[in-house]
């Protein structure tokens, strides 16, 4: 899970929460180049962590007091918390590879719960939600398969169990689509989205419909922006 803090929620986002689970901090800037490049990395590799880490991202032009809370010289500058204290970092940008190796030092050993999910199967999956009902992998994987069969109602009461991330996002968006009937048709998605764009201020379900379809599209998808500023025209 990602989510950016400010100076005002510094306290509970990154001190509070680092009692729970280990929080990585990213402190960065729009103009930095290095940062722009880093911090997809960043959020990749925790998102793969299934919610047993999470990103923190911290803005140092519009949130001085976060940023000086760790001296920082030079960005972007990373660093992982535990119970209120850093306890690893880095400086300047880092590869892939040496990103992981930093955050599979902050995740703790896998679970049976982990190594059933881990299998993948619906047996297993259900076997590892009997152990931790709310494990992120288990609940995400499994609702997926059950929205591939015609479960979507079993699938979002899962996915009511978690923290809610782009992952969860997206398998809720695919899940609500199938319910209604919306899911994948034969017209293009252009199609689709521009015979829905002239409803969504009137009409909730023809707003719902569109902006779940935006959800499940790919993100590095340049149409997903634009018709986003379209619905944004549409409504204000």
């Amino acid at each position: 899970m990602t989510r950016e803090t400010t100076d005002a929620t510094f306290a509970t986002d990154v001190i509070a929460r680092s009692a729970d689970l280990p929080v990585v901090v990213d402190l960065w800037a729009p103009w930095c180049g290095p940062c722009r490049t880093l911090g997809p990395i960043l959020e990749t590799v925790v998102d793969e962590t299934a919610g047993t880490v999470e990103l923190v991202r911290i803005n140092v032009d519009e949130n001085p007091q976060a940023a000086a809370t760790f001296q920082v010289q030079s960005i972007p500058a990373v660093y992982a918390l535990r119970d209120g204290k850093v306890v690893d970092g880095f400086i300047g940008a880092a590869g892939e590879a040496a990103v992981r190796e930093f955050v599979a030092r902050l995740s703790p050993k896998p679970s049976e719960a982990d190594r059933l999910a881990e299998a993948g199967d619906e047996v297993s999956l259900r076997a590892a939600l009997e152990l931790q009902p709310d494990h992120p992998g288990a609940v995400v994987a499994l609702a997926e398969l059950l929205i591939a069969r015609g479960g979507s109602d079993e699938a979002l009461a899962l996915l009511g169990r978690i923290p809610e991330s782009e992952r969860t996002r997206r398998v809720a968006a695919a899940a609500r689509l199938a319910q209604a009937g919306t899911g994948p048709a034969p017209e293009p998605l252009e199609t689709r989205l521009d015979g829905l764009l002239s409803r969504v201020k009137s009409d909730a379900d023809a707003r719902r419909e569109y902006l779940d379809l935006l959800e499940t599209m790919d993100p590095a998808d340049p149409r997903r922006d634009r018709y986003r500023r379209a619905l944004a025209s549409q409504l204000f």
